[in-house]
């Protein structure tokens, strides 16, 4: 079964944010639906193994922001690629608390804030059913699609996305020197750079997630 065709099913982008007791948790999230129109009421999925998730079941309250094609991808790598149990990743964002709700702000277009009134287990995933409390538009901005954040941005889905397929490994047959980050995927090519790898900088950052050098392995 070609699970690649699934693809063509379109997605967007966005950052679900909620808070626990004492901090503000988020993550990146790709399937936002919107169910019904009167009183509307929206549906995300959320992986059992994402902090989020843990905090959002408890809560029962969050924050959807809407990502633009101007997000940047530090912003998307920050809340892709770590967890809220290990780092603050509010420290380096812009967002403001709206209805007691930590509103990302920085390269979104526009947020929605709603109560959970149902959950779904579907296995590996829960399906969070939403009723919309508050709306607000940010900017004109386009919203980023999830074919743009692969083609335009080169981003890749973390294992715990709903759309996540893996990827045969076809580097190691490949020649010349590459170099892998363990935390997001992202492969340097010493052969498509203008820099080799060994030649970076100490505070070079990997352009997807943001971790450093000591992060990659060569293949």
């Amino acid at each position: 079964m070609d699970l690649t065709i699934l693809n063509n099913i379109t997605y967007g982008m966005y950052v679900i944010s909620t808070k626990d007791k004492n901090n503000n948790v988020g993550c990146i999230i790709n399937t936002v639906t919107q169910i019904t129109s009167e009183n509307p009421i929206i549906a995300i999925s959320l992986n059992k193994d994402n902090y989020t998730h843990k905090v959002l079941k408890e809560t029962k309250k969050c924050c959807i922001s809407i990502l633009s094609e101007k997000a940047n991808k530090e912003l998307i790598g920050r809340f892709g690629y770590f967890s809220s149990k290990d780092i603050d990743k509010f420290k380096e964002t812009i967002y403001e608390e709206i209805n007691n709700m930590p509103v990302v702000k920085e390269g979104s277009c526009a947020y929605i804030i709603g109560d959970v009134i149902d959950i779904i287990n579907v296995k590996t995933h829960d399906i969070f059913l939403i009723r919309v409390k508050k709306l607000e538009q940010l900017t004109n901005d386009i919203p980023m699609t999830y074919k743009y954040y692969h083609e335009i941005l080169k981003g890749k889905s973390p294992e715990k996305a709903p759309t996540y397929i893996r990827e045969e490994d076809n580097t190691l047959k490949q020649e010349g020197n590459k170099y892998k980050c363990i935390i997001c995927g992202y492969i340097y090519d010493d052969d498509k750079e203008e820099i080799k790898f060994e030649d970076l900088p100490d505070d070079w950052k990997c352009p997807l997630c943001g971790v450093g050098k000591d992060q990659f392995i060569k293949l």
